[in-house]
């Protein structure tokens, strides 16, 4: 929330409030500054308009002026203040649910203050119950008192959900008369009581052309009381192909806030159901449209979902909660589904802490489990969250930790495999990706290549066509590697020689430089950088007939121009375009 282009009003009374939220302004273009005539007015205007606010005002004459527009903390909006000197930025209203947290700490490393985060989990480093991934209700406050006090939660759930690390306190098989409460069922309210509602069931629904909303709205009621489950826990709708455009089921799908799923007749047609109609089929092609749709899994992709193939032999994966009823022109059928587990693979970059990327420290602390190489463990322990379990290996067992990370999220678990650069990129990403099945949900956290951490040092050596080449022979025979590095070099290819050379590598990069030098002018510029972004980093410039592979080792990363690239106020830069110049 207020992240990714949300629009965000700013008032400000004072000329020094107008100066900082001017520079709010220029650096979000989501960012506008109202005035209405007042601070006041303009505040009111800004909250009626459901926008995150920044006031840069007295927090005192910001509480009583929102203080009769509250209604609840699922709709109120963000609401950070700044002083006038602009030394703190305090979320004041809305810290977890609407984003005011996570605004209070932009707005700071904006304008260089303090971010002050209000909420007690925040101040404590502990995960709200709100952040859980999940909806959540009943005794909300008396849980997360219960859990900052230290007193034992009972972790209740019918599935293992992929819930980020929660603290000790926090627990399937501790005492106690506090419960935290994982289910789509209906359940009494108990102040000891917090329930979380994952995205387990999915509605199937069939209807004749025209159905109004209320219809559909009116069965689904119905149907979700009589089986005690809550429509917070529906995950989507789910129909056939021909209703994709239905305007009563797109409705009642924005309604719910849940995407629409569409098959075709035949896939629907493969799946066993307790209610077929030949009535149906005849008409649609397939003997059932509510049940069969509610039953396949849906696959989950970031950001949206997509219809997932039945099993083999034409099962389906859903559990049939409620069976085909039918009003007038409708028919609803609820399934639940089994949870999926999520892995996110994080590249975290060539080393430095500041090139570790925003997205990337949110998945370290969005995950219960993070499996990694020792070394790069120890680089971010201290941001993953209290509770979080750890499975560390050393060197070499890049394919253990690979098939761990995915075993671990196909049981249910919330996973974070972690790679040092981008983890796509000669990392952990290939393996991992060749065991993950479609029982479980991939998250890609790009990250900072070496490549690209000593191409900056080095000036501009990436500024045409380029190629990564990894000179390790460990998993690739040298003749592919070889053939690729010819073909580089005649290909007049800006290089970019990964694992260049080891103590018992010696060789291969000699001959890599060997064959470019066939096609390169002696002079052609050669950047070494080793340690590109630690503190023990360095930098050199040579060239193809000067460069001397001994002073390489496995730290190194080597960029060799291509014919046009040169060496300008000591910067390697290769031209973006060809001048054939004579």
């Amino acid at each position: 929330m207020t992240q990714n282009g949300e629009p965000i009003a700013l008032v400000a009374a004072t000329a020094a409030g107008r100066i900082h939220a001017q520079v709010v302004a220029s650096a979000w273009p989501q960012a506008r500054l109202v005035d209405a005539g007042s601070a006041a007015e303009s505040l009111r205007q800004a909250w009626r308009a459901g926008e995150s606010i920044v006031a840069f005002l007295a927090a005192g004459a910001v509480v009583r002026i929102i203080a009769p527009l509250l209604t609840d903390k699922a709709t109120d909006p963000a609401v950070v203040v700044v002083d006038d000197a602009a030394r703190h930025a305090v979320a004041l209203l809305g810290g977890h649910a609407a984003g005011a947290n996570t605004l209070a700490r932009r707005v700071a490393a904006l304008l260089d203050a303090r971010p002050v985060v209000t909420t007690a989990t925040d101040a404590r480093d502990l995960p709200g119950l709100d952040t859980l991934g999940m909806p959540v209700e009943g005794g909300v406050s008396g849980v997360t008192r219960a859990i900052l006090d230290g007193e034992p939660v009972r972790l209740q759930a019918q599935s293992t959900w992929p819930l980020p690390a929660l603290p000790d306190n926090v627990g399937a098989d501790l005492p106690g008369s506090y419960r935290l409460l994982v289910t789509d069922r209906l359940v009494p309210f108990d102040e000891r009581t917090a329930v979380l509602r994952p995205p387990s069931l999915v509605v199937g629904v069939g209807a004749s052309r025209g159905v109004a909303v209320e219809e559909l709205q009116q069965l689904l009621e119905r149907v979700l009381a009589e089986a005690q489950l809550s429509a917070t826990s529906i995950g989507c709708l789910a129909t056939v192909d021909v209703k994709a455009d239905e305007a009563g089921i797109l409705e009642l799908a924005r309604r719910l806030g849940v995407p629409l799923l569409t098959y075709p007749a035949e896939q629907l047609a493969t799946v066993p159901v307790p209610n077929p109609s030949e009535v149906v089929r005849t008409v649609v092609g397939t003997g059932s449209v509510a049940e069969a749709a509610a039953l396949i899994r849906p696959v989950c992709l970031p950001g949206h979902l997509q219809a997932g193939p039945p099993q083999a032999g034409g099962s389906a994966t859903g559990e049939l909660l409620v069976a085909k009823t039918a009003s007038a022109m409708a028919t609803v059928a609820v399934a639940r589904h089994a949870p999926r587990g999520r892995l996110a693979i994080v590249g975290l970059g060539p080393g430095a802490r500041d090139l570790v990327t925003p997205r990337a420290v949110e998945e370290l602390r969005r995950a219960s489990v993070v499996v990694g190489l020792d070394q790069y463990v120890d680089q971010i322990r201290d941001l993953l969250r209290p509770g979080t379990t750890v499975v560390a290996s050393g060197l070499g067992a890049e394919e253990a930790r690979a098939r761990a990370a995915v075993e671990l999220a196909s049981s249910g678990k919330a996973v974070a495999l972690i790679g040092s650069g981008d983890a796509g990129v000669y990392a952990m990403a290939s393996p991992a990706l060749e065991y993950a099945g479609t029982d479980i949900d991939v998250v890609g956290v790009p990250g900072v290549t070496a490549g690209l951490a000593a191409a900056s040092l080095l000036g501009a050596p990436l500024g045409h066509d380029h190629v990564y080449l990894s000179l390790s022979d460990l998993h690739t025979p040298w003749e592919v590697i070889s053939g690729r590095v010819a073909a580089a070099a005649a290909a007049d290819l800006v290089v970019l020689f990964y694992n260049p050379r080891s103590r018992t590598r010696d060789w291969q990069l000699a001959a890599a430089m060997a064959e470019l030098a066939v096609h390169r002018p002696a002079d052609t510029p050669v950047g070494v950088v080793r340690h590109a972004s630690r503190p023990e980093q360095s930098v050199q410039l040579h060239t193809v007939a000067g460069f001397d592979p001994a002073d390489v080792d496995m730290y190194s990363l080597v960029v060799v121009g291509n014919s046009r690239t040169k060496v300008v106020a000591g910067r390697m830069v290769t031209p973006r375009g060809y001048r054939w110049l004579s």
